[in-house]
């Protein structure tokens, strides 16, 4: 994770203390825009060299037209500012009590131990690290994803005694 924030992480400075300036830039130029996020699919995905082969291009350019359709590159990246220092900095002693479930996939761009998980969730009914995926893993693994889901949401039905 350090050498992530270390060389690959300037998006998320740049919206994490300038959001408006990308913000403008991604809802003024559909290029910028398709550029901007096909970049964050090629980096994030669970391949070495391209995002089509675990995305389709049509879903790409799907992705590309919501965010342009709704205009929202603005108000998306206003998470990161709000985030990382901006009106609401997650305190680093929340403690989750509630059962959780976490899966970890390898090429996600945040991953950390269980040990370290476990300090600020100390619920947790299901860890899972499947053998691929990336930060998309909805889009890379649909059937998966899914699956996953739905384990994972029974799991803390399970754990919380409760059968909705």
């Amino acid at each position: 994770m350090c050498g992530f924030r270390l060389y690959r992480a300037a998006y998320a400075k740049q919206q994490a203390t300038r959001p408006q300036t990308i913000g403008y830039a991604l809802v003024d130029s559909l290029v910028g825009l398709l550029a901007w996020i096909l970049d964050k699919f090629a980096e994030w995905t669970d391949t070495e060299d391209s995002p089509f082969k675990t995305i389709s291009m049509d879903r790409v350019l799907d992705e590309v037209t919501l965010y342009w359709l709704t205009r929202t590159g603005a108000s998306a990246a206003r998470i990161y500012y709000e985030r990382h220092g901006g009106v609401n900095t997650l305190d680093s002693e929340l403690r989750v009590d509630v059962p959780s479930v976490i899966s970890i996939y390898p090429r996600d761009i945040e991953k950390c131990p269980r040990a370290w998980a476990q300090e600020r969730y100390r619920q947790i009914v299901r860890w899972e690290a499947p053998e691929t995926g990336g930060h998309f893993p909805s889009l890379e693994a649909p059937e998966y994803f899914v699956r996953d889901l739905q384990e994972g949401l029974a799991a803390v039905l399970a754990a919380s005694g409760r059968w909705w």
